[in-house]
Order: structure tokens, then sequence, then C-alpha cells
């Protein structure tokens, strides 16, 4: 286990050209390695753990196991607000039922570490898509000037191209910016989608897990049921039918213990905290972006707290001559150069420019 959790450090290693930012990140690598994480744990605690242990009398208790697991397990809704010990063994286990008492069935437990390794690939689908639009762009243009100490006439040479390329490509980059931004609201789409997802996977009680869980909290301890038990249960009941000696079908109850779901509610409790905390900052995060984008006053603001080596003066008029593309490449050109040489750089890229004025974005 450790082995395998060692291996997902690969995600975590240092970036010296950033062509992203820190929420986009926290979406693609850090979610991602959550979830592959709780997916190993998970794939190793029901795999090499015993996940089900079931009591029933007169049947070999493995043979009762392996059908509990592979078919279903269910516990009765009307007995979790019973008092255990005295109307019911356990919440949701009634010791009386028929064939018309409402039954709530469990079959999601086989499935959660493929569903959370599936959402792992989602989280990271957005990285995969960038970086296959981006290119490496970036990093051929900063030619390795995000290290302040190099040669001077290197500098100069390395300069003197990265404008080049600037002028002769002007107001070509904004499908680069847009679609960084459309990744970045993908990030948005695939949390809401899954969590739509996983309440669907749940029967409806993902959305309100968190919630319910806070609610029941500061309830009296005599008059709360602890709602992770009635989504994640860890006693069940099972019904096994068999042909007895006369040929007559016998019916088997029996009790199932599910310790797997002592980590699947912890790891659930946990996701969905943190699928709101990350739904929260995405959509502050496109917000954001579409004040830059429909707002172009805050664009030299923006640019000169990003780089405060350059003159607000200088940065309004960069941002005024330059469309939105260009303007977003130059902000993340500040991100990940030398701010001694950006400055230069800017400097020698207005004088390149003259006085031609480009039409806002």
């Amino acid at each position: 286990m450790l082995r395998l959790l060692g291996g997902l450090s690969v995600y975590f290693k240092y970036q010296d050209i950033k062509t992203d930012n820190a929420v986009f990140r926290l979406h693609n690598v850090f979610t991602t390695v959550l979830l592959l994480t709780c997916s190993l744990i998970i794939t190793a605690t029901q795999y090499v753990g015993h996940p089900i242990q079931c009591i029933v009398n007169g049947l070999p208790a493995n043979v009762v196991n392996t059908f509990c697991w592979i078919t279903s397990t269910f516990t009765m809704p009307d007995a979790f607000a019973r008092e255990v010990g005295k109307a019911v063994a356990h919440p949701g286990i009634a010791n009386e039922y028929d064939s018309t008492q409402e039954k709530k069935y469990y079959t999601y437990y086989q499935w959660v570490c493929f569903v959370l390794f599936f959402q792992a690939l989602m989280c990271y689908t957005p990285k995969f898509l960038w970086d296959a639009f981006e290119g490496g762009l970036l990093r051929t243009i900063v030619m390795g000037l995000n290290i302040g100490i190099c040669d001077s006439n290197e500098k100069e040479k390395k300069k003197d191209a990265i404008i080049g390329y600037l002028i002769r490509h002007e107001r070509t980059h904004k499908l680069y910016a847009l679609r960084y931004w459309g990744c970045e609201l993908l990030c948005l789409v695939n949390i809401v989608l899954q969590m739509w997802m996983m309440d669907s996977f749940f029967n409806g009680e993902f959305l309100s897990y968190g919630t319910r869980v806070l609610s029941r909290s500061e309830m009296p301890q005599e008059q709360r049921y602890d709602p992770m038990i009635y989504v994640f249960p860890r006693v069940t009941k099972c019904t096994f039918h068999k042909f007895g000696p006369s040929g007559t079908i016998q019916t088997h109850d029996s009790l199932c213990i599910l310790p797997l779901n002592i980590v699947n509610e912890k790891t659930y409790i946990f996701i969905w905290f943190w699928y709101i905390i990350l739904a929260v900052i995405l959509s502050l995060l496109v917000i954001y972006r579409l004040v830059i984008i429909f707002v172009p006053s805050v664009r030299p603001r923006l640019l000169h707290a990003r780089s405060r080596t350059i003159a607000m003066e200088t940065a309004a008029l960069v941002s005024r001559r330059t469309d939105l593309g260009d303007w977003w490449l130059l902000y993340m050109l500040a991100r990940n150069m030398d701010p001694i040489i950006y400055r230069e750089l800017i400097a020698e890229l207005v004088k390149r420019m003259g006085e031609k004025s480009g039409p806002r974005a």
C-alpha cells in the first residue's frame, strides 16, 4: 500500500514553468490524487480484508458471505427511528418484517473503488486537455529567462526573440486564453456533475449528506441517529433461499456486518466537504475570469499586481495596446520570468510597438 501511494507523488512534482493557477491545480492534481488514494485504500480493504461477514445458522458462512456481497443487502428505513437495544437490534434492523414492509437495498459498496477511480479520471481530464492545447508554448517563449542569472548577451538575444515573436503574432493568442479559461469552466462543470452523479449513485442521499451530519451533531445524544449509518450501514440483512430436503424453498435470514462502510463513510464525508469548498472556489474563479473578459479596465491593475517592477502607467499602456489573448500571454510571462528581466522586456516592447493603439478586446 505504501508503495502504491508513493507512486502518486509524481503528481506533486515542482513546475518551473506554470501554465495554470493554484485553483486549477487543486482540482486537477490534488483532487485527482485524493480520489486515487481513496480508491486504493478501499480496494485494499475490500480485496485484502473481509468486506462482509454474515451470521446465519445451517449454512456455510463463506457461501452466504459471497452471496450477500455479490447480490445486495438491505435495511428497513422505519427501523432507524427505533431505539437500539430495545425495539431493534441495530439501526435499521428490525426483528419482524413481511414482504410488504419497505426495504432499502445497498449494492453500491461493490463499485465504490471503481467509481472513485473514474472520478479521478474525470478530474484529470481538464489538465490533460489544457496540456494538449498549450503544447509547451509558454516554456518555449520564456526560453529559460525564469532564472535571472544568465549571460547578458544571451539575455538580450532571448529578449529580442520574445519581443519579435509578440509583435509578429500580435492578436493571435485569444484562442490560447479562451481555451485555458474553458478548461477552468470545465473544472466547475465536472465538480457539479460529479456531485449529481454521486447523489444518483447513493439513491439521492449524497447532496444533503454533509448538512445532515452537521445538523445531527447539534442534537442531544439520546435524540440523535447517525445519518452516516443510514447511508453507510454497518449492519444489514440478507435473505438466502435454497431447496430443503423435501424440495421446498427454505428462506434463511442473516445479519451481515459491513466493516468496509466504516472507511466509506469517512471517505465520503470528507469528499462532500471538499467538493463543496472546491465548487465555491471554482465559481468565484469563473466570475473573476468573466470580469477580466468583460471589464478591460481591470487588466492594467492585474498586470501591475502580478509584476510590481513595472509602472502602473506602463501596465495601462500595454493593456490598451494588446487584445485579450496577448494580454493574458503577457500576464503569464510575468508569472514565469525573472521580475527584472520582465520589466526590461515590457519597456522594450512598448518602444517597439510604437504609438499604434489596437482595439480593445
